[in-house]
This record gives C-alpha cells, structure tokens and sequence, in this order.
C-alpha cells in the first residue's frame, strides 16, 4: 500500500481510529432556525463521511455572544443538544469517532448577527475583518459585513466565558461526542488572549506571554476536570495571521502553550496550518521542537496532499492529518486516496455556506455512486 501510516490505525487516549485521516472543522451554516439547532440534513453531512478516523465539528458556538455568523449552530440549549444527538447516533451508527469544536469569537463579530456588541481582551478592532449574515441576497448567498469594535473584557465577563466553555463541553458529552476540540485558533478570541497585538491588558492575563496563555490554560484544565481529560483536544494556529492577527511573538506563545497544555495530557494538539498557495513553510525546526514540547497526538491541517500527510507521518512528526476541502466534497475521501479515483470538485461555491436542502452539501457522490 502507498500510504501505509496514512491508513494505519491509531490509538488516541483510549479510542482507536481506523485510519489517520481526520476531517478538519469546515463552518457550513446549516443550523435550523430560529435557535441555531443542528438537524437532521446536518447528521447525513457527517454520517456519509465516517470514511475519516476522526469528524471534528464545524465550529460551534458556547453562547450568543461567543456567535459570530450566521446560521452556525450552538451547544448550549436544550434544543441544540437534542439536535446533536442526531449528528452523533449517525456518525457511531456508521462506525466513526467525532469530536465538536467549541467556539467563542470574541471581537469577530456583529451586532446584526446576534444583536450584541462583541468582547475582546481589549478594545481593538480587527482590521479588514467581516462575518456574513444571510439576508436574502440572489442564490441565497451570505451578505458580509464588518465586524464591530469590541468593548474590554470584564474579569466577569472571563469567568463568564470559562463556565460556557465548560457547560459546552458537558453538554457536548451529553449531546454522545466522543470528545471536544477547545478552539483556539484563527483570531478568535482564546487565540486574540494569545496574541500581543490584540491583548493589551495589564493585568494576570495579558502584558506578557505567561499571562496571555492564562485563559487558555484554565479553559482547558478546567473542561478536562469536568469530561476527562482524553475527551480534549485544543486548536492553535501559529503560523496564520488574518483577521489582523499578526503578532511577532505568536510562535514563542505557542510554543509556551504547547508545553504547558503536555502537563494537563490532553489528547491531541491541533495544529492550523496556513492553506494558501503562496502561504509559508512549516519550519522543520518548529515541528521538531513541537514534538518535544507536546508528547501526546498532533494533528496537521492545512491543504495537505496524502504524500505530504504520509511523509510528515513516516518522519514522526505529527500523528494524525487533516483535511477539510477535499472531505466537503468527497465523503469517501479515503477510499479514493486508497485507489487513487478522480476526486470530485466544489459543484457550487454558493452553497459552501449557507443553503436550505442537500445541493452542494450532502448530495456528493461516492465511488460507488459514481459507477
């Protein structure tokens, strides 16, 4: 076989998968309305893709205020809950393992998605930054617009967050996932605590790269005491500085994150990696030194062909490897890396987000439907 780490099984803290291949989270805002409920086209979109050893969810939000597009669904309802466990009995029905993301944006955010003003570490708007609303535009495309300024965090405002980040992952055990990945990536707001040019607190959770871990560190020490610590994962993204996110000294952070999130044995680190054409390198040197920092499983994702994701595999590198794209269209991805079939392509870019049936989201063929 071609790629023999890729279709190997892996043991993660307890679950084994049957493959390395993980379904990265991909926000497609299909939630029920009103109440941002998942349902039951949601739990065919993920049961027709159990082909990957791991789902992680699409990011979802802990609260209305932690919302900040439209349409994407909630764990901290009743109602959400109840339309999780669609998602999860179709996803173990089928044999798979699936983790949920849990989501809090911070300062990206709008007013006219959940009528609030967004929270930050501090008072700083990002630049050039837009979420979508849907407000019947032609195709039923999302209508972006600007984020708005932030107010500063209270000290309740923090402890308000903690508790939502652990009644979700409650909620999310209850819900059946196997566990939740806290995310902590892509300019939302753990990682805006992260980054020193979007935290200017002087306080124990800014001023220094010690305190801005701290929020990160008691959100995940803390849901790990309330779900157990094999059902955690955490998503950073050293390397990806959109949504004004650039910060000189994000990779030291990182790397001080990464050693103190080893002591707590969590299951997995998750690494965003950046997905763009002329997007840069991965150091050899971060991923060698991220390995000494951090000894239980790394996920990679980020645009990775199988060779890429074989080769970082075969040199120990990281564990598992992410896909996003190419799960969206192809629910049986492994199987078409396995005997190297045509892969299908995005059929409609206006139904990557948003849509009210199964064009362009559960209607991709498998290779069986294909012959």
């Amino acid at each position: 076989m071609k790629y023999k780490r890729l279709f190997s099984t892996y043991g993660l803290k307890g679950k084994t998968l049957k493959n390395r291949f993980v379904m990265a989270p991909m926000t497609r805002s299909r939630s029920s309305q009103p109440g941002d409920i998942p349902n039951a086209l949601m739990a065919e979109y993920y049961g027709q893709r159990t082909s990957a050893g791991l789902i992680i969810t699409e990011a979802t939000q802990i609260s209305l205020q932690g919302k900040g597009y439209a349409k994407t669904p909630g764990i901290y309802t009743p109602e959400q809950i109840e339309g999780w466990k669609l998602v999860t009995n179709e996803v173990h029905e089928q044999g798979g393992k699936i983790f949920l993301q849990l989501w809090h944006v911070g300062r990206v955010s709008s007013s006219k998605v959940n009528g609030l003003q967004p929270i930050a570490p501090s008072p700083i708007t990002a630049k050039e930054t837009n979420v979508y609303i849907f407000d019947g535009a032609p195709n039923g495309d999302a209508t972006f617009v600007p984020v708005e300024d932030p107010r500063e965090m209270t000290y309740e405002d923090i402890e308000q967050v903690i508790n939502e980040f652990v009644e979700g992952a409650k909620n999310a055990i209850e819900a059946g996932f196997d566990g939740v990945e806290i995310h902590g990536a892509n300019g939302y707001l753990i990682d805006q605590f992260l980054r020193s040019n979007a935290n200017k607190r002087t306080d124990e959770y800014g001023s220094c790269k010690e305190n801005r871990v701290r929020l990160l560190m008691e959100i995940t020490q803390l849901v790990s005491e309330a779900i157990g610590k094999e059902k955690v994962g955490v998503r950073l993204s050293p390397f990806i500085k959109f949504k004004d996110m650039d910060d000189p000294e994000i990779l030291d952070t990182i790397m001080l994150s990464a050693k103190k999130l080893n002591t707590l044995d969590i299951a997995y680190l998750h690494l965003c990696e950046t997905d763009w054409d002329d997007a840069p390198e991965i150091p050899l040197l971060f991923r060698k030194t991220l390995r000494l920092r951090f000894g239980n499983a790394i996920i990679a994702t980020g645009n990775k062909t199988p060779d890429e994701g074989e080769l970082l595999l075969k040199e120990n590198l990281v564990d598992l490897i992410g896909f996003g794209r190419n799960f969206l269209t192809n629910p049986d991805y492994p199987q078409r890396v396995e005997l190297n079939a045509p892969l299908n392509e995005i059929s409609d870019s206006h139904t990557l987000f948003g849509g009210g049936d199964k064009r362009g989201y559960t209607d991709y063929p498998t290779i069986k439907e294909d012959k």
